[in-house]
């Protein structure tokens, strides 16, 4: 890898690591914001909602507009704009303002995380490109077990706000490395519309990411609950399993990078479903069963997140004029997974408890096997088509 290669991945794996912790150091700030405003943890949690929202609606429409000018200046304006509405989330005088400041950061993220994505699929070598994108999203992932504990440690002894300041002034920081680090990337001339005739195609794609994350995190956002109430685990026995999940998860997106490079995207990102679907079958199997669960949640997340990179290289080469809506479309695709996940994940603890959630989430692992393999059928014969 040249001196410009490892930049450019040193620059997007920072970025991402900085959104990332962004987005998952706000659940454990979320009592001393509710006490500093007089409101109730549930109420507080509305600043995640409208967050999610914003950015599974805006990022689309970033994707679509870096595709036609370019992304180096959208991720530059997307940093200025995360650095001001960190500082208006440290400094709001009202809840009200709180929220707002969490909405300027949703679009702030999803003009920088999707394109980030993008703009590393334009520039990777092809037979690197998924070794390239599995580095960069362990950035977004180490955040999961590194950057939220950095942040509820600066809690500790500078209080809440503190967090925010310092990630605006790293935002600022990364405003000018950014500018640099895309300088040489060339912008898209076209003008033409790059959604005629793909828009269809492009929802289907990305609905693999959607019932993917539902396989991901129908369990996931409830799993602090669950091993609680169903388990009987203390504090420190829960930190450790999330531990083991977040150490699995960025190891399964760094090795799927090689395994990708070396054996395709389509397979990797196929099999992965399927060893999915029976690790989950395992996991709720041992689910109660003491030190097993460390293991599967391991391999859970391993496996899981191992498939999410490859199957982003994979639409990374079959998308190469529209990487940039692709990729924006398959981030808002993740997070309606989230939020679906979290509705099913109610539904399910609500009518059969907690154990039988790995079992909801293997159905719409192989849910997602065969939309994913329609997918390649249907692409199989329109390349067949063409040839003709």
């Amino acid at each position: 890898m040249k001196g410009q290669g490892r930049l450019s991945l040193s620059v997007g794996w920072i970025t991402l690591f900085l959104m990332g912790t962004d987005l998952f150091v706000v659940s454990p700030l979320l009592p001393f914001i509710s006490q500093a405003y007089k409101i109730s943890s549930a109420t507080a949690g509305w600043m995640v909602t409208v967050f999610a929202i914003t950015y599974a609606i805006s990022a689309p429409f970033f994707g679509w507009l870096s595709d036609k000018k370019g992304r180096r200046s959208f991720i530059t304006l997307g940093l200025l704009l995360f650095a001001a509405s960190n500082i208006l989330t440290a400094c709001a005088p009202s809840f009200l303002w709180l929220i707002v400041s969490r909405i300027l950061a949703g679009f702030s993220v999803a003009s920088i995380t999707p394109l980030i994505y993008a703009i590393i699929g334009d520039i990777a070598p092809p037979s690197r490109r998924g070794t390239w994108l599995s580095i960069v999203v362990s950035g977004h992932l180490t955040a999961l077990w590194a950057g939220t504990p950095l942040g509820t440690l600066l809690e500790h002894f500078l209080g809440w706000r503190s967090v925010f300041i310092v990630m605006a002034i790293l935002g600022v920081i990364l405003i000018f490395v950014n500018f640099k680090a895309w300088k040489s990337v060339p912008s898209n001339e076209l003008t033409t519309n790059l959604l005629k005739g793909n828009l269809a195609r492009i929802l289907g794609s990305v609905s693999v990411t959607a019932i993917w994350a539902i396989s991901m995190y129908t369990l996931y956002i409830y799993l602090g609950a669950a091993l609680h109430f169903n388990n009987g685990f203390s504090s420190a026995e829960i930190a450790l399993t999330v531990t083991f999940y977040g150490i699995g998860a960025v190891l399964g997106s760094l090795s799927s990078g090689q395994l990708t490079d070396k054996f395709g995207e389509r397979k990797i990102s196929i099999n992965t479903l399927i060893v999915l679907t029976l690790i989950l079958l395992c996991l709720g199997v041992f689910f109660s069963s003491g030190d097993w669960l460390y293991f599967f949640m391991f391999i859970w997340a391993l496996v899981g997140y191992a498939g999410f990179t490859s199957y982003q290289a994979r639409l990374a080469v079959e998308y190469p004029l529209e990487r940039g809506i692709v990729m924006a479309w398959n981030n808002t695709a993740l997070y309606i997974g989230i939020t679906l996940g979290s509705m099913l994940g109610g539904y399910v603890i609500s009518n059969w408890g907690y154990s039988t959630l790995p079992y909801a989430c293997s159905i719409a692992a192989v849910l997602s096997f065969i939309i994913s393999t329609q997918k390649r059928k249907l692409l199989k014969e329109k390349t067949t088509f063409i040839s003709r």
